[in-house]
């Protein structure tokens, strides 16, 4: 397809409602509008005026009964659904730190083997690493930081405490150039996975992660990563099949996880509340199945 300019020029929030309004969306409140157009932006919003248009969208008419409230309950709803997500996604990132920096210091016996390259396959990937490891370690304000520098005279400090530096997407890529194949198999093992797959898991759980850091629309949000499946699982999971695609599909993997690091989670409870909270939600549209409530992964 050829490149063409832009063409659009800059519109005030009164001059949006306008158009808006003209294209067919109910609008109650022009000046609250105009507030959220303001302190939010049109283009954020869009994204969840696009589900309320006409086939084919291209001709920016929104169906019948579509209203700036509905886009409105659609952006609370998804940022309600990032906040959850991320609160639980951070107790898996920290617990999969802990299992590789603990679990290869003990296999090692090298305190230190977050930055001995001899255990790791690619060098290339090791040294971009490295290069991250150390500029994040220098810049570092953190109090457990702060008082390895003064302290101790090694360069760096060891894997559990270094570790707590790197985010879940780093943890994965060290994860994944480490030579020592049993190592990994183990570190799997303990969340009853294969190696594969937790690495396939843990890189769609650090883009969901990083949508929600970053407030991005993650409620109908096609993905294009697509997990590996897991045969012969150990621990409950789905039996329905669901689009590997949609955020149902990442939110098992949460829920997967929580189940193992955390029994007796109270994740269930929190979607089924979020979604009485918003009852207009169409469920289909984030991948959820018929009966998904019922699955045994939801009621372990």
């Amino acid at each position: 397809m050829a490149k063409r300019n832009f063409g659009k020029e800059y519109k005030t929030s009164q001059e949006l409602v306008t158009i808006l309004e003209h294209r067919g969306l109910t609008i109650n409140d022009r000046q609250k509008a105009q507030l959220y157009l303001e302190s939010i932006g049109y283009y954020r919003l869009s994204a969840y005026m696009h589900p309320l248009l006409k086939t084919p969208k291209s001709l920016h008419q929104y169906k019948t009964g579509a209203s700036f409230a509905k886009v409105m309950m659609l952006y609370r709803f998804d940022k309600k659904l990032r906040m959850l997500l991320f609160n639980e996604i951070e107790k898996i990132e920290i617990a999969i730190r802990e299992a590789v920096m603990n679990m290869a210091a003990e296999r090692t016996g090298d305190i230190y083997w977050l930055t001995n390259s001899s255990y790791f396959r690619d060098q290339t990937i090791f040294n971009n690493s490295m290069a991250m490891l150390s500029k994040e370690y220098e810049r570092s304000t953190e109090d457990f930081i702060e008082h390895f520098k003064r302290t101790y005279t090694e360069p760096f400090p060891p894997a559990w405490i270094l570790g707590e530096l790197l985010p879940m997407g780093s943890v994965n890529m060290y994860y994944r150039n480490l030579k020592d194949k049993t190592l990994k198999k183990q570190i799997a093992k303990r969340f009853g996975l294969h190696a594969p797959v937790l690495e396939s898991w843990l890189s769609v759980l650090t883009l969901t992660r990083n949508a929600c850091c970053h407030h991005a629309r993650v409620w109908n949000k096609v993905n294009k990563i697509i997990p590996n499946d897991m045969k012969g699982m150990t621990m409950p999971w789905i039996t329905i099949d669901a689009d590997k695609r949609r955020i149902y599909y990442n939110i098992c993997i949460i829920k997967y996880f929580l189940n193992i690091i955390s029994p007796n989670n109270d994740m269930s409870d929190k979607i089924n509340r979020l979604f009485e909270a918003f009852p207009e939600i169409d469920q289909k549209a984030l991948g959820f199945t018929v009966g998904w409530e019922n699955e045994p992964l939801w009621h372990h």
